[in-house]
């Protein structure tokens, strides 16, 4: 099947390619800022949806998915780090501790439309301080939510993940197909 990402993400593109899908990349440019207060329930299915809507402008012949991650700790939204400082702070925040991986996911397909929010929680091993500096030298926190990413050298101190390893990743593709499934049949999906 045939869909449009409405991301620029290699991680979200490379998931659904694993999952047969046939992809076609355009970003969605909006703000993504926060608004003040906002749950982080509501901010990531608002930012899915700026996003799906923004590409339905252009393109309204295939499915559009799109998504938005953040790490949530005890109350705190982590977004992708500003730079290495936060990255590490990020970190240390974690280390050793339980935090939720939430993915707000948008199909879109002409005017109807389908949303969901996943939750993963996963638990960090403890980090010394020369292990979170040894992570962030190696630039990979950079452009992830929460400063980590579960796939590459930070597996080493993911301890447990209980729900979707995929939305650590960045999409939860289950999901997708699910959302999918509801918004055009299985016939369209062979």
């Amino acid at each position: 099947m045939r869909l449009i990402l409405a991301s620029e993400s290699p991680r979200r593109a490379e998931l659904l390619k694993a999952a047969g899908f046939e992809i076609e990349v355009i970003r969605g440019r909006i703000n993504e800022d926060r608004h003040e207060g906002e749950p982080a329930e509501d901010y990531i299915l608002r930012v899915a949806a700026a996003k799906a809507d923004a590409v339905a402008r252009e393109r309204r012949d295939l499915p559009i998915v799109a998504a938005d991650t953040v790490v949530v700790f005890d109350g705190h939204i982590m977004g992708k780090p500003k730079d290495d400082a936060e990255a590490t702070a990020m970190l240390r925040i974690l280390a050793g501790r339980t935090h939720e991986v939430l993915t707000g996911v948008v199909v879109r397909f002409g005017d109807k439309r389908r949303s969901h929010i996943e939750r993963t929680r996963v638990r960090m091993a403890p980090m010394s301080p020369a292990e979170i500096a040894w992570y962030v030298s190696t630039g990979e926190p950079r452009d992830k939510a929460g400063a980590y990413a579960v796939q590459g050298l930070a597996s080493r101190f993911i301890e447990s993940i209980e729900g979707s390893y995929s939305n650590v990743v960045g999409l939860p593709v289950a999901v997708v197909y699910r959302l999918l499934l509801e918004l055009i049949g299985p016939e369209s999906l062979r």
